[in-house]
């Protein structure tokens, strides 16, 4: 049986940011728990479910991954982990790990912290998609800040560990029966004081700066593709490892060609003489022009397959095909003259359109007799 789509599971959004998804994973968590539900196998599957579309998506190279490529793009020991990670999980587990951020559940979260990733979606014609370009993208971001490195105290001080919490970020609160663990109120849980904030960064330790960075954008990717530029999302906190910038590439419609995996496909519209009679017809290609010769009697619909004509793949392999799929044109704006003329030509070919138009004449065939059966 196929996986169900990880967002649809969740009930979310593809954008769908980590609080959404977040709120969507306890909903469902607390509705289908196995220590809520004892007994109800169908509640412990759907509980399986989530926890592993929520460890996926929660992750951010696993997404991208699962954003790129599916279900197969996740690696299948993270996704039988997902599976497996329930065995021995108690609801008080999954109490701390997901309702943590909310009553100080889990454990001190002091110290540095890792940057957010970023996302910059970038437009490409389908030339540039299909032969691999290299574009400059401005992309506002917080940096460290260069006057205290990234520590957010004043130049020739240091943050000082917090008395209230010990450095823990935490601290730990009796209510009745519960003992529960917050975020210090006094250091907001870095597990320091800043006594002489830097004055450029307010004691921050970041400043908002607009970044230009080159992408290099490799041959035959397509649209909803990322690209991820390690390191190049916002500065970590006290001091922390920078995110990663994602590039969601959108390839823009293309005047004559449609994209279609390694395929391209475009319709040519030929005249009534040339498919009756046969030519030669200019096509293009995004290698150049192409002669291709069409045979007589060609009807709308044709496909006309030029092999190697089409993208090559951006994880390798052979290059697709274009297919042209042939239209034949009804003159317009015709003059009497030319009206007359074709009149003429009908009635030479009525004393025997079976073999003129033997579609026509199965088609009629078939119509006659489906009157013919009603009447019954």
């Amino acid at each position: 049986m196929a996986k169900q789509d990880y967002y649809e599971l969740l009930d979310v959004a593809r954008n769908a940011s980590e609080a959404e998804l977040k709120k969507a994973y306890r909903r469902l968590a607390m509705k289908h728990h196995p220590d809520r539900n004892p007994g109800d196998k169908e509640a412990e599957e759907k509980f399986k479910e989530a926890k592993e579309a929520y460890d996926v998506l929660s992750d951010a190279r696993k997404r991208a991954a699962y954003d790129q490529f599916g279900h197969a793009g996740v690696d299948a020991a993270a996704g039988a982990g997902a599976h497996g990670g329930f065995r021995g999980a108690s609801f008080s587990d999954i109490f701390d790990d997901v309702f943590g951020d909310i009553f100080g559940a889990r454990a001190g979260r002091g110290g540095a912290q890792r940057g957010a990733d970023l996302r910059y979606d970038l437009e490409l014609s389908l030339e540039e998609a299909v032969r691999g370009t290299t574009v400059k993208v401005r992309v506002p971001t917080q940096v460290a800040c260069k006057t205290c490195e990234g520590s957010g105290a004043k130049k020739g001080t240091s943050p000082v560990t917090c008395t209230t919490c010990g450095g823990q970020g935490q601290v730990r609160m009796q209510q009745g029966f519960f003992s529960i663990q917050q975020t210090c109120p006094r250091c907001r849980g870095l597990g320091k004081i800043i006594s002489e904030p830097c004055a450029t960064c307010h004691g921050q330790g970041r400043v908002k700066e607009t970044k230009t960075l080159s992408v290099k954008i490799p041959p035959g990717v397509d649209t909803d593709d990322r690209i991820r530029l390690t390191g190049e999302g916002e500065a970590g906190e006290q001091g922390g490892p920078a995110g990663d910038l994602y590039v969601l590439i959108h390839v823009k419609p293309h005047p004559i060609f449609v994209r279609e995996g390694t395929d391209l496909h475009c319709e040519m519209p030929i005249s009534f003489v040339t498919s009756a009679l046969g030519g030669e017809l200019e096509v293009p290609t995004l290698d150049g022009r192409v002669v291709l010769k069409v045979p007589a009697e060609t009807q709308t619909g044709k496909l006309f397959r030029l092999r190697g004509k089409g993208v090559r793949s951006v994880q390798g392999g052979g290059t697709g095909d274009l297919l042209c799929r042939v239209v034949v044109e009804t003159p317009v704006n015709l003059n009497e003259q030319q009206r007359e003329q074709l009149r003429e030509f009908e009635r030479t070919l009525q004393e025997r359109n079976e073999r003129h138009s033997p579609r026509a004449r199965s088609w009629f065939d078939g119509v006659k007799k489906f009157f013919e059966d009603l009447k019954l």
